[in-house]
């Protein structure tokens, strides 16, 4: 083989090379960016589920397609939404994402919305008026941090206590500086609180523990939580996401008469609108 053919040769040889490359980072943009595809929500089973579903079929009238990713706990929607696995989810109030970022710094995540109020509320077999609670009555409330200090705030709302702050979604029994009658605290897990009810004078339960057991808090129960509280949920995205226009239009949609209505007339009370 002479000079000049060896030449050609590697002349050939690189422009194929570059020729790959440039298919290789077209591909790559390709992937990038595809406008057809549906975008991924994360929500827990249940409740969130059902109303992401009803918001996927107004979505898409509204040209957007929506793929529902369920999952059976609370942990892992916050983590395959910050590996960009999902584009948002829907699943969790501000103190818990709170919670999550403190654990979790470097989840970059934020509320974008609010989505749904789950109603704690204050139950009982032994009484129907709250005139009629006893000092020394005991109290039932969840033990885990987060539903405890839901529970203490309420209480105090409802000025059965008074706590050192009043505003704190971190209160626990500790920080209880008032008790003028008495009321003994018996923290319990939230789900087997219901089925506790014969043995406590009052039960602070939360939404989802009193569907399964049959109680509506707006109906059944004798106190029910303030619809400004802090837990609404919320609609969680990345912060690079948080400027996306489906973002904007997922809100809309959200946030519109038509779910609205489905989340009442579903739901009957036992989950009321944040919006």
């Amino acid at each position: 083989m002479n000079k000049l053919s060896k030449i050609l040769i590697t002349v050939a040889l690189c422009a194929l090379t570059l020729l790959a490359a440039g298919c290789g980072d077209d591909s790559k943009e390709a992937k990038k960016a595809d406008p057809s595809a549906p975008v991924k929500i994360g929500v827990t089973a249940g409740p969130h589920a059902e109303i992401m579903d009803n918001v996927k079929k107004l979505a898409e009238k509204d040209g957007l397609k929506i793929e529902v990713v369920e999952f059976s706990d609370f942990v892992s929607p916050n983590v395959a939404l910050s590996q960009n696995e999902l584009f948002a989810n829907s699943m969790q109030h501000a103190p818990y994402l709170a919670a999550t970022l403190k654990k979790e710094p470097k989840f970059e995540l934020v509320e974008v919305f609010k989505t749904v109020n789950f109603p704690m509320a204050i139950y009982s077999s032994k009484y129907k008026k709250v005139e009629d609670i006893p000092a020394g009555a005991i109290i039932g409330i969840p033990n885990d941090p987060s539903n405890g200090a839901r529970a203490l705030l309420m209480l105090a709302d409802k000025s059965f206590i008074e706590l050192k702050d009043k505003n704190s979604v971190t209160a626990t029994v500790a920080d209880i500086t008032k008790n003028e009658k008495n009321y003994q605290i018996r923290e319990l897990d939230a789900a087997s609180i219901p089925k506790a009810m014969p043995d406590l004078d009052i039960a602070v339960i939360n939404a989802n523990y009193a569907l399964v057991a049959n109680l509506n808090p707006t109906k059944d129960s004798l106190l029910i939580e303030r619809p400004d509280n802090p837990f609404l949920n919320i609609f969680v995205t990345t912060k690079a996401n948080a400027g996306d226009p489906r973002i904007a239009q997922l809100k809309k949609i959200y946030q519109s008469a038509e779910n609205k209505k489905f989340i009442e007339d579903h739901f009957k009370g036992t989950i009321t609108t944040g919006f």
